[in-house]
Formats: C-alpha cells, structure tokens, sequence
C-alpha cells in the first residue's frame, strides 16, 4: 500500500528538501511537491517525485488541496502534509500510519500528527489551555493538531472537505480540525511519535511573557483569521476567547517591542479591517504599508 506525502514549498532550503525526497525515494511512498514560489530552483531533485509548480503564492490551504487531490485521484489512501522545512522521516510516518489504521477500526478519525519538539523552547510542546485527553501510553485525543506532519484518509478528506482557501494560511490546519470534529471525526496526537518543528521565525520575551515572532505580512492573515472564525459556532469558546482578547496585547507588542513595528502595525490594522469586513484569500492591497 503506497502511502502520499504532501510538501508544500515558499523559497525552501534545497538541501534540507533534497533529504527529504531522498529518505522517501522508496516505493512505499509516493511524494508530491508543491510549489508556491515564483521560480523553479534547479538544485531541487525533482526525479523522485512529483513535482508541481504553481508560480504564484496560492496559498497553503491552496496548495495543500492541489496535491491531496493529486494523490487521492491516482488512488492513494492516506496522505501526510508537510511543510517545507519539517524534521520528518519515515520511523515517524510509519508509526503515525499504524496508529491511524488501527484507530480507525474502531470509530471515525479525521487526522492524526506526531507530538511536535519546539526547538525554540527546547521541550515536547504540551499546550496553554488545550493539553487534550490522554487515551492511551502512546495517544491522546485533541481538538486540533498543526498540519506539519498532520495524517488524514481519502475518506476523511471526502467527508469534511478540502482546506479552506479564503483563509489563505493562518487557521487553515486548526479550522479542517474544528470542521471535522462538527461532522462526529476524532483528532489524535501520538505520543509515541515526535517532530522537531519550528513556528514563527523567533521568539522574544517581553515582560516575562514569550511571544512568537514571525513576519510582519503574517500578521495581517492571524488578525484577520482570528475574527473571521471566532464568528463560527464549531470553532472552540476557548479559542475564541484566548485568540480575540489576545488582539490588544499582540498588537502593542508587535508595535512597540518588536522590530518593524511601523510596518507591523499597518499590517495588523489592515487585517483587522479586512477581518471585520469578512475579506478572505490573498491580501489585496500592499499601500497601507510604506
């Protein structure tokens, strides 16, 4: 049984992707690159896989269903989605495969994905408010799971849907959880398989408190995304709550404390404006920000 593996691709690291295509050049594995950079980069080793080019940033959500729906429509039966830059191999794929065979045996799954290493803060990330409901030594249920590394079936992917491409990237994993949960499907994280990941570019502490840094664009799409789901009746109360009083604090911080602050600014209050408008896909206008 081939298994498929979803990369989604923006301006990667060759030669950490080339690794990847080379740990899964066996024949059990049938590997999808998707590309949203503008150009082609020929050092990428595209011989061992499929490699799709779309030349535009189209979105991860975007992409993510270009190369499921590649992989199911040549009749594969499970699929993992990756980012770029994730520390996966095939131990981990392998055990996530077992457990979600064997799960799903039993009753509905939509997802499962590997307990994730942050290699910010050097420890496995055990959560805020959501540590999820431990079933098992090597398992545990949860309301959603980061689509690096997520494992998701042909017929969960035909039973909840596609990703949501308005949203564009931010929400995009956690929002097809909520959604899946609302149609009676289980999320899982394995405890028994782990992936060393990095969210955001850096991380910064202000007033004792540890705030991820990432690029000033991306915060047009997480303020925006914040207000479009929370008016969502399956998106989780603690969510909602945690993410929209989070808004004032996140704002002053990437205003005054991080650098770019100008730019981040611009970029956040035009991704509340779009959020209150309910404006999704691709940001439309770059003037605000000079």
């Amino acid at each position: 049984m081939k298994t498929g593996i979803v990369v989604i691709l923006y301006n990667p690291d060759i030669g950490h992707l080339n690794n990847v295509i080379k740990a899964f050049s066996a024949p059990e594995w049938d590997l999808v690159l998707v590309d949203n950079s503008a150009n082609t980069d020929e050092r990428l080793n595209t011989s061992l896989c499929t490699y799709i080019h779309c030349g535009t940033n189209l979105g991860i959500a975007k992409a993510q269903n270009i190369g499921l729906e590649k992989l199911f429509d040549k009749g594969v039966e499970y699929a993992f989605l990756l980012d770029q830059d994730s520390q996966f191999t095939p131990s981990i794929a392998n055990e996530l495969l077992r457990q979600f065979t064997t799960l799903e045996k039993e009753a509905p799954i939509a997802a499962i994905g590997p307990s994730i290493y942050c290699q910010f803060s050097d420890c496995v990330d055990q959560g805020v408010l959501q540590k999820g409901k431990k079933i098992s030594n090597s398992l545990k249920e949860v309301k959603q799971i980061i689509a690096s590394g997520m494992l998701i079936s042909r017929r969960a992917f035909e039973r909840v849907g596609g990703k949501e491409e308005a949203l564009f990237i931010d929400g995009v994993d956690h929002e097809w959880c909520w959604r899946a949960r609302a149609k009676g499907m289980a999320i899982y994280q394995s405890l028994s398989a782990c992936m060393p990941h990095r969210q955001g570019d850096d991380r910064v502490k202000v007033c004792g408190v540890m705030f991820k840094q990432g690029t000033p664009i991306r915060l047009y799409y997480q303020f925006r995304n914040v207000l479009i789901l929370a008016r969502r009746s399956y998106v989780p109360l603690y969510w909602k709550l945690r993410h929209v009083c989070a808004i004032p604090v996140r704002y002053l911080v990437n205003r005054f404390c991080f650098r770019q602050g100008k730019v981040r600014g611009q970029y956040m209050r035009h991704g509340l404006k779009d959020g209150f408008m309910r404006t999704g896909g691709p940001i439309q206008s770059k003037k605000c920000v000079k």
